[in-house]
């Protein structure tokens, strides 16, 4: 499985992005899954359903199932990235949203209206911005936000084996990934 993360502030179009690549690579016949890091607490059943029972009586995890979807709750300290990739299947490509902190290839979503600095002016693992505006100074690809096509290229081309990740403990001295 390769892996790629897409990161950005709050309304830099981030969501969206990962929506138009996960579409694009399904025209490429690319299997894609997704991880989207969420920076509060949520809840993916509601108060009163039977699975929220479930967990309120003290389940440890709740699994809730139809004939076509299927999803798990649990709660407890964050799953680390070896745990998060276990619970997967098998795919060609892990994208993940979100966690702008970690030592993973990333391409950084910028939309001029946060006005905020991007991201990549401090983090080597910013391989790429997918920006809305010209950004001088990087001496990185900055691609159009909305060149789907370019962006899912650039992806494909600069992802990473997920067992790169598997078999040491220390990530950064494994992967040297970084511009």
């Amino acid at each position: 499985m390769k892996l790629f993360a897409i990161i950005g502030w709050k309304n830099s179009g981030k969501t969206g992005l990962v929506e138009r690549l996960v579409s694009e690579f399904g025209k490429r016949s690319i299997v894609v899954s997704t991880i989207k890091h969420a920076h509060h607490a949520f809840s993916v059943d509601r108060r009163g359903t039977d699975s929220f029972r479930h967990k309120a009586a003290g389940a440890r995890e709740v699994l809730i199932v139809s004939n076509s979807r299927w999803a798990m709750v649990g709660s407890g300290d964050a799953l680390n990235f070896r745990e998060l990739f276990g619970k997967l299947s098998q795919v060609d490509l892990v994208l993940m949203e979100g966690f702008k902190n970690e030592n993973f290839p990333k391409l950084e979503a910028y939309r001029s209206e946060t006005r905020v600095e991007p991201i990549a002016r401090n983090d080597r693992s910013v391989l790429a911005v997918a920006s809305d505006v010209p950004i001088p100074g990087l001496d990185i690809p900055v691609i159009e936000l909305d060149d789907t096509r370019a962006i899912a290229n650039f992806v494909l081309g600069n992802c990473r084996d997920w067992s790169d990740w598997t078999g040491s403990e220390n990530r950064e001295e494994k992967m040297n990934f970084q511009r």
